[in-house]
């Protein structure tokens, strides 16, 4: 048993090489994927008996399932110990996945198999448009035009454009890649007598005369961006900044002096993922790579590191912490990545940290360094299983707090200042067992507040009124108002 691919060429039947031909001639099983292809008639001339799948067409609901039909029955049948001789329009490897459907499932059931090279429409459709395929060519059956990533920058063929419904559903995927008056080229016949080669806007492929299954759609590339990343246009801004003859502050300021800036930057991104604003997190995000590449010059500059050892030290470290993707390892779920992280980290920084608390940066804001304080400390296993009496000790805390203010006057300072950062410290707690960055929620809620805030202001300065003219309960309606009005939106 054992099955023998090959193709029948793009066309007129010169284009079918010796081999094949000797192949197809020499077999008593030939089975086509189907007979209407244009050599299929010279074939019955010269006395070759084949089959075809053609009444599979007829019955499938959809392509998917009709090749994988055909592919199952070409194993079912070399399975039963015939020989197979299965030829596909074109070449067998060239946008044909029945060919991929059956060398997948001749491994798995043992069946011999065996491709012979063919001729495909590509190489004609190369020469007819003078385009040379090393520049870059994605080649895609109509069906999968979803499957194209949205950065392509290559040329485009789309192949098995069989319809006029086919090239209306393609038109409508590559319009949103390229607009409606791109210029395409359709071809179909190619090397044959009736060869048909046009011209067209996008917007205009379906409505050409004649459209059937040696149809095919050439998109040359669209103008884009250049693909290669680079950080130097703004490492080479900064190296001009701190230049000689460049900004008098920029060359003034040092680490100590620019870390005010990082700090700063940070939080505005923060504000920018909360109000999910895409345009300002981008801008903010290029502000904070700015402060990145400003330390890193002043680094160079006192022959320290330079901008490219930063990149290189985080991504040899996140290649190494990662070995479940770019090594050996396996992983059951995130909780596990984590472990596996917390680890490699341990053994990088041996000898380094020999406490408990150790690497915890000094300067963190407090909420900061208090989540970190007890999930370092939580580690081994100074922390409570369950969130029960973090919630109670919320409570003892802030008991503890009301009856410190209400010392006499001459205790009650420090202790109240004690009592309420042990408040803080346990409200923090709660929120790490409850999966919420402390700092970020404080954060959101300044946000809020200053949302809100505005808006009684603006109202106020809309209605020409004084702050001195309003009582609490009519702020407190304002607020009301401008709450109600975030809901909405």
């Amino acid at each position: 048993m054992g099955i023998t691919i090959t193709g029948l060429g793009p066309g007129s039947f010169k284009h079918i090489t010796l081999e094949t031909w000797e192949l197809l001639s020499g077999t008593n099983t030939l089975i086509l994927r189907t007979a209407k292809h244009p050599c299929v008639d010279e074939l019955k001339k010269r006395g070759v008996a084949f089959t075809s799948f053609d009444h599979m067409y007829e019955q499938a609901d959809n392509f998917s399932n009709l090749y994988q039909a055909i592919a199952t029955e070409v194993i079912r049948r070399a399975v039963q110990g015939e020989h197979i001789v299965y030829a596909v329009p074109g070449s067998p490897l060239v946008a044909e996945k029945t060919v991929e459907l059956i060398t997948t499932q001749a491994q798995a059931a043992g069946v011999d198999l065996a491709i012979i090279p063919a001729m495909s429409f590509l190489e004609v459709l190369y020469t007819r448009l003078g385009v040379d395929p090393i520049t870059g060519l994605t080649i895609v059956d109509a069906a999968d035009l979803a499957t194209l990533p949205p950065d392509l920058v290559t040329g485009l063929i789309v192949t098995q454009v069989y319809s006029r419904q086919v090239a209306s559903d393609a038109k409508l995927a590559l319009i949103d890649y390229y607009g409606d008056e791109y210029q395409v080229t359709v071809a179909r016949n190619l090397g044959l007598p009736d060869e048909q080669i046009h011209k067209v806007m996008l917007f205009e492929i379906d409505r050409l005369p004649e459209i059937d299954h040696l149809t095919s759609v050439y998109v040359p590339p669209r103008p884009a961006r250049s693909k290669i990343f680079s950080l130097d246009p703004i490492v080479d801004v900064m190296a001009r900044l701190r230049s000689p003859g460049g900004c008098v502050w920029d060359i003034e300021q040092t680490h100590l002096s620019l870390r005010r800036y990082i700090v700063e930057e940070v939080y505005e991104v923060l504000e920018a993922i909360e109000l999910a604003d895409g345009v300002k997190l981008c801008e903010e995000l290029g502000d904070l790579l700015l402060q990145i590449v400003f330390h890193a010059r002043v680094a160079e500059e006192s022959g320290g590191f330079t901008m490219q050892d930063v990149v290189d030290h985080v991504t040899e470290k996140m290649v190494r912490r990662h070995p479940h993707v770019f090594g050996a390892i396996t992983v059951r779920d995130a909780a596990e990545v984590v472990v596996n992280w917390d680890q490699i980290k341990k053994q990088e920084k041996a000898g380094e940290r020999t406490g408990v608390l150790d690497g915890i940066p000094v300067g963190l804001p407090s909420l900061m360094t208090a989540y970190k304080l007890q999930a370092k400390a939580a580690k081994v296993g100074f922390d409570w299983s369950e969130i029960g009496p973090v919630w109670d000790k919320v409570a003892e805390e802030l008991a503890e707090l009301r009856q410190a203010a209400l010392a006499p006057a001459d205790e009650r300072g420090q202790k109240t200042e004690d009592e309420l950062g042990d408040v803080l410290f346990a409200v923090v707690n709660l929120a790490r067992f409850m999966g919420i960055d402390p700092e970020t929620a404080l954060n959101r809620t300044n946000n809020k507040f200053r949302r809100r805030f505005n808006y009684i202001e603006a109202t106020l300065k809309e209605q020409q009124r004084a702050w001195e003219d309003m009582n609490l309960t009519a702020l407190d309606a304002l607020w009301d108002e401008a709450k109600a009005k975030e809901a909405k939106s």
